[in-house]
């Protein structure tokens, strides 16, 4: 119990200690041991990384489920560990009413049949969408919700941690300054050694978490790659469906399909094109400009070298890639047999393999 009510005491003077250094320094009557540039820099950086990432990720929400109230519930569903109920969407709403309304009328009608097919392609649809809000989900959704539940909470627990040791650190500085005789002098001095070097131990914990930022954003360059991919996808089966649904409406008798021309005679005629789904899409190939993969075949078609910008952090998998920081500029060049999306890298002494990903050429 003795020594329970000691503890208890040293941790009262420890926290009154940190409280008297803050609202000094907050009064501008303390000295405040300032970051290092480098550590300020990669601090704000991962503050930024944080309030974009949960900006994004509230908006592909809403863009996934636009009904808040359905958000509300999943979010409690998730909470609660219990699995989210299948819910039907809008567009199998409509199929199944179409399908209903097209069987009322008879399938043997030019207008039930119709209702019937343009019914069963809005359940193609809604089953598209689906597949790409779980898609979406898994690929997009989560590893930003892990960043922001697990990883950035870390560092905020150490950069707080931080700043505690940033106070002790201040505060023996404060009482070293004040201490007079021999001994408090010498416990004093001993005081400040030793919060010196558990903040430099704190500073380089932090460091090392907020370096981590670079990885985290080619993480997530690579979910961004993914979900462009799902809507390309879902975007993709929606065109080739609604086409099918329109060559099989043309096959109607004109009569019926026109039926209502005569009315609107006077208005501009709107014109849908079926053009085959393959003519229509953009490849994967055309994100890219021309210029730029121009650029990058004459560079492999030659021997000499050329200067290059980094697009975005890189961090090399093996001893045989060279890591990239955005926006600096290095040497480029091909070397026979490499894949044709690497090239080699030149930063002074410094030699790898770079992701032709991350470059663009310069003139």
């Amino acid at each position: 119990m003795d020594f329970n009510v000691k503890r208890l005491a040293a941790d009262a003077g420890t926290f009154l200690s940190r409280a008297v250094q803050f609202t000094e320094e907050k009064l501008g009557q303390a000295e405040k041991t300032e970051l290092d540039a480098h550590l300020e820099n990669l601090l704000t950086r991962a503050e930024c990384t944080k309030q974009w990432t949960e900006k994004i990720l509230k908006q592909t929400e809403v863009l996934l489920q636009p009904n808040p109230n359905v958000r509300i519930e999943e979010f409690l569903y998730e909470k609660l560990e219990k699995k989210v109920p299948t819910r039907i969407n809008n567009h199998e709403l409509l199929g199944h009413s179409m399908i209903d309304s097209g069987t009322e009328f008879g399938p043997g009608t030019a207008y039930g049949n119709a209702l019937i097919k343009c019914g069963e392609t809005e359940k193609q649809i809604g089953g598209a969408e689906r597949e790409f809000i779980q898609s979406s989900a898994t690929n997009f959704l989560t590893p930003f919700r892990n960043f922001l539940e697990g990883d950035f909470k870390t560092i905020l627990k150490e950069r707080k941690l931080l700043q505690v040791k940033r106070l002790d650190l201040d505060a023996a500085k404060t009482r070293l300054k004040k201490a007079r005789m021999g001994d408090a002098r010498v416990v004093a001095e001993m005081d400040l050694r030793m919060s010196q070097s558990e903040f430099d131990r704190q500073a380089e914990i932090t460091r090392l978490l907020l370096e981590g930022v670079s990885s985290t954003h080619a993480h997530h360059l690579r979910c961004l790659n993914d979900f462009v991919e799902a809507q390309t996808t879902y975007y993709a089966q929606c065109y080739h469906y609604m086409v099918d649904l329109q060559k099989q409406l043309g096959s109607f008798p004109s009569s019926f399909s026109n039926n209502n021309q005569s009315s609107g005679a006077g208005g501009a005629s709107i014109s849908v094109p079926t053009a085959p789904l393959s003519a229509s899409l953009p490849s994967p190939s055309m994100g890219r400009s021309s210029t730029g993969s121009g650029g990058f075949s004459e560079l492999r078609s030659s021997s000499g070298s050329r200067k290059a910008r980094v697009l975005y952090d890189y961090d090399a998998a093996g001893s045989s890639e060279l890591s990239l920081l955005a926006d600096e500029v290095i040497m480029v060049s091909s070397v026979s047999g490499m894949d044709s999306d690497w090239l080699m890298g030149e930063r002074g002494n410094q030699k790898g393999k770079v992701p032709i990903t991350y470059l663009e050429l310069l003139n």
